[in-house]
Formats: structure tokens, C-alpha cells, sequence
């Protein structure tokens, strides 16, 4: 098996590439054995499969975070709506307790989906692969759902170092 050529481009172009291709926005949430609720901000969310129902997110080997999302058997992705910048910058920066007085519920396998998220996907913690410095985790999704006003409402897009919301062409 033939192995990949060695890169071309020092890391700051491949990250100035990357940033062209428009993502959402996401939290992944779950809760930690002692009961502390976790939540990240993640734009590395994506399908994989409709049946089984599949999703993927990566984490950086580096998180704080990471022994927890490692460990435990489900977590959430909540995608988030445009109106939810706040929540976006506070589950990437906020030290501390991320979760103080952010609106949330508990899913039935309770792990915290947020108030107002455009749509969220409950899931077992199906496989991980470690690559590069990153976790690739997949997510098989148990339940799901959207808000009652999705159709109306923008998405969080992250594009090119900004924050966008998006309408309709």
C-alpha cells in the first residue's frame, strides 16, 4: 500500500484552507461520573449512516474534556441556532462551570440537551479513532429531535474565522 506524500503547505495554510468550508455549530454535552455536567463547543460534527443512525464529532486528544467523553456511554449534540452565539463562545472559553445558569433538560439518558438548541441528537457512544491529534467519535443516535420552529430559524455557522446565520438562496 502506497503511503501519502509528505504535505506541501505549512499547518497555517491548511488551516486557512479548512476555514473556507462552512460548518455548523455545535455543543456536545454529557455528564461526568460525579454528576458535574461537560460541554463543549464543536464545529466537527457530521452524518455518517441512516441505518444504523450514525453521527461523528472529534475531539482534540488535549481536552480537558476528553477522559470524560472517553469514558462515559452517551453524550449530546446540540446544534445550534444563529441566536445561540452566546452559548457557542461560552462552552469554548468559559472556565468553570459552563453550565451556570444555561437553560437545559434532561434526555432519557440524562445527559443535558439545551433549551432553544435547533436540533439535538441523543447517542450511545458507539466507537472512537484516535487520529492525528484529534478522537473521532461515533455516535450511534438513540432519539432525536428539532425545534418546533426550525423552519424558521437560522442556523450557527462558523466560516472563515466569523460566526454567520444563514437564509435561503
Amino acid at each position: 500500500m502506497k503511503h501519502a506524500n509528505p504535505p506541501n503547505f505549512d499547518q497555517s495554510a491548511f488551516k486557512q484552507a479548512l476555514g473556507q468550508f462552512a460548518t455548523g455549530v455545535t455543543v456536545i454535552t454529557t455528564r461526568a461520573a460525579s454528576g458535574q455536567l461537560i460541554g463543549i463547543t464543536a464545529s466537527s460534527f457530521n452524518s455518517v449512516s441512516l441505518n444504523p443512525p450514525l453521527v461523528l464529532w472529534s475531539l482534540a486528544t488535549r481536552s480537558a474534556s476528553m477522559p470524560v467523553f472517553r469514558a462515559n456511554s452517551h453524550y449530546v449534540v446540540n446544534v445550534l441556532a444563529a441566536s445561540q452565539l452566546d452559548l457557542c463562545k461560552r462552552f469554548a472559553t468559559v472556565k468553570g462551570d459552563r453550565f451556570e445558569g444555561v437553560s437545559h433538560a434532561e434526555g432519557d439518558t440524562g445527559m443535558p440537551v439545551l433549551d432553544g438548541a435547533l436540533a439535538w441528537f441523543e447517542c450511545h457512544n458507539r466507537s472512537r479513532y484516535e487520529e492525528g491529534d484529534h478522537v473521532i467519535f461515533v455516535g450511534e443516535v438513540e432519539r432525536c429531535g428539532v425545534h418546533e420552529n426550525a423552519a424558521e430559524i437560522a442556523p450557527l455557522v462558523f466560516q472563515n474565522g466569523q460566526f454567520h446565520g444563514l437564509k435561503p438562496l
